[in-house]
C-alpha cells in the first residue's frame, strides 16, 4: 500500500499533468542537464528500490486497466494479457524513460539513467537506441516465456512430443532459458560486488543509474514506519491484556443489566414450564445437560471446556458463579394410556 500511495501523486506528472516542461518534450529530447558527476556512486538499495518501484507502479496501472473489464465475460483478458501486459509496459515506457531518460521509480529517488558507451566524463543521456533496447530486453523475454508454448503450437513444433524429431526444439529452449537466468545471477552478484548496473538489460545497453542532482540527500520518510510501530504496539498490548479480562463475566453483566427483566420473566416461564430447550453457551438443545448452581442448563462438553479454561467461570446469562458441573435431574411424568 505505501508504494501505491507514493506513486499517486508522481501520475499526473507522468503523463504531463504537472509539470508544462514535459509537455515541451519531443521523442528525442534529452533529459535535463545535472551538476551531479556520472562518477558518484548511488547506493544499491536505491537501485534496488527504484526497481521495486517500477514493478509497483506496473502493477498498479495493470489493475486498473483490468478494472475496466470487470463487468465483463470472465477470462475476457486472459488469452491477451501478455500482449496486453506488454503493451502497457511500452506505454509507459514511452511517457518516462523515452522522454526523460529516466523511470518512475528512479525519477523518485532523484537518480536518472546515464550512457557508459559516452566518452565524456560529464553526464550523457541515453540515445534512442540504448532506451528501445532497455524496452525491448525488459518486455521481450518476459512476453516469449509467456507465449512460447503458444509459439510451438503455432510453428507445429510441439506435435514429436518431448521424444520425437521436434523434442531438441524444447531442449534449446529450456537451455537458453537456462543460460539466460544463470547470467542474470551472475550480473546480480556482479552488481553486489561493484554497485553497478543491477538487471543485465541495463549492462548490455551501457545504462547506468546516477544521481539526477548534484547535492542528494537520503530522505527518509519515517511516517508509515512510525505507524506500523504503532499499530504493532498496540496489537502486543491488547494480547497482552485481553487474557486478563473476563469477557464471559463482562458479557453477562452488560447482558443482565440491559435485558435483565425481560430474560427473568422468560427464564421464569421457561423454569414453570419445566423445559430446558437451550444450552446457555452454544444455544443448540442441550447434549448431556449439566448445571453449574444456577438455573441454566449447559452442554456438558460445553461447560466443561468452558471450566477448564476459566478458573473463575462465571453463568454467561446470568453471571452468577458457576460451580462444578452436574448433571440436571428431572422430573418425568408418565401417563399411561387406556
Amino acid at each position: 500500500m505505501g508504494i501505491n500511495l507514493a506513486l499517486t501523486p508522481w501520475l499526473g506528472g507522468v503523463f504531463g499533468l504537472e509539470n508544462g516542461d514535459n509537455q515541451e518534450r519531443t521523442a528525442g529530447s534529452s533529459a535535463p542537464e545535472t551538476d551531479a558527476e556520472p562518477q558518484t556512486p548511488v547506493l544499491r538499495i536505491t537501485q534496488l528500490d527504484a526497481l521495486e518501484l517500477d514493478s509497483a507502479l506496473e502493477q498498479l496501472v495493470w489493475t486498473q486497466f483490468s478494472q475496466c473489464f470487470q463487468n465483463c465475460r470472465p477470462g475476457l483478458l486472459t488469452p491477451l494479457e501478455p500482449e496486453l501486459r506488454a503493451l502497457l509496459h511500452l506505454l509507459v515506457w514511452r511517457f518516462t524513460l523515452y522522454s526523460s531518460s529516466t523511470t518512475v521509480g528512479q525519477s523518485l529517488l532523484s537518480l536518472h539513467y546515464h550512457s557508459t558507451l559516452s566518452s565524456s566524463p560529464r553526464y550523457s543521456p541515453l540515445s534512442s537506441r540504448q532506451k528501445l533496447g532497455l524496452a525491448l530486453l525488459t518486455a521481450g523475454p518476459r512476453w516469449l516465456q509467456d507465449r512460447s508454448h503458444s509459439l510451438l503450437l503455432c510453428l507445429g513444433l510441439t506435435s514429436g512430443g518431448p521424444g520425437g524429431d521436434n523434442g531438441w526444439v524444447r531442449t534449446c529452449l529450456t537451455l537458453v532459458s537456462s543460460i539466460a537466468q544463470l547470467a542474470g545471477l551472475l550480473n546480480f552478484l556482479v552488481f553486489l560486488r561493484k554497485g553497478r548496473h543491477p538487471v543485465l538489460a541495463e549492462r548490455i545497453t551501457g545504462a547506468q543509474a546516477v544521481f539526477s542532482k548534484a547535492s542528494v540527500h537520503r530522505d527518509i520518510d519515517y511516517q508509515y514506519m512510525n505507524r506500523e510501530l504503532m499499530w504493532h504496539g498496540f496489537a502486543e498490548f491488547l494480547i497482552f491484556l485481553l487474557p486478563l479480562i473476563n469477557t464471559g463475566k463482562l458479557k453477562a453483566t452488560v447482558s443482565s443489566l440491559v435485558f435483565g427483566g425481560e430474560r427473568a420473566t422468560g427464564e421464569g416461564e421457561k423454569e414453570e414450564q419445566g423445559v430446558w430447550k437451550e444450552c446457555g453457551l452454544c444455544g443448540e438443545w442441550p447434549t448431556m445437560p449439566h448445571t453449574v448452581g444456577c438455573r441454566h442448563v449447559f452442554c456438558y462438553y460445553c461447560i466443561k471446556s468452558h471450566s477448564i479454561a476459566d478458573a473463575c467461570l462465571t453463568c454467561p446469562k446470568c453471571g452468577a458463579e458457576a460451580g462444578q458441573p452436574e448433571p440436571v435431574r428431572m422430573e418425568e411424568e408418565v401417563i399411561g394410556r387406556r
